[in-house]
């Protein structure tokens, strides 16, 4: 009896540890990764993030509305893991001093501008929870421009500037971006 008890138990246990390692390493993520990347004169720039889609889904507005991403609530700027961002020299980012470096990147998403924040905690587990807030580096306010197109699956890019770089974060019908300059 006891046997069989133990048995049945490695079973489960051997189904369970299967069943995580496609999960995590095998399986197809419904929101992939994507990496943006910037190197000019010197400078570089790296965000690792993941890429959720539309689906027909309100992303951004009240929460009253349903939105996936509520005003005024936190958000990883993509899905899955937390977004990182790194620079391999001293930068301003949206006008603020920044040391070299790699950082969490998040959002707080707003009506007429979202609030972009770097933070010294990374390596959180799969994003489930947010940063400890005491650790951010500093908040800029990044404006939201509407589009005339809708972008089904959520974007970072990093262009050229006059004096640097641009990053911009592009989903459905909002825009909005971050200067970086070399400091």
């Amino acid at each position: 009896m006891k046997r069989n008890i133990l048995i049945g138990t490695a079973i489960i246990v051997l189904i369970l540890i299967i069943w995580v390692v496609y999960a995590l390493f095998i399986a197809t993520p419904v929101s992939p990764p994507a990496t943006a990347s910037f190197s000019q004169d010197g400078l570089e720039i790296t965000i690792d993030y993941s890429q959720p889609s539309k689906k027909d889904r309100l992303i951004f507005g009240e929460e009253s509305a349903g939105a996936l991403q509520p005003y005024g609530q936190y958000w990883r700027l993509g899905a899955n893991a937390p977004t990182e961002i790194t620079f391999n020299k001293d930068v301003s980012f949206g006008g603020e001093p920044v040391k070299a470096g790699t950082y969490r990147m998040y959002a707080v998403p707003g009506k007429n501008a979202f609030e972009v924040t770097l933070n010294s905690d990374t390596g959180g587990f799969f994003g489930a929870s947010e940063p400890d807030h005491e650790l951010d580096i500093l908040t800029v306010q990044a404006p939201v421009q509407q589009t005339d197109s809708v972008q089904e699956t959520f974007t970072i890019a990093i262009r050229s500037s006059d004096n640097g770089a641009t990053i911009t974060f592009n989903w459905d019908d909002i825009l909005f971006t971050v200067s970086v300059a070399e400091q």
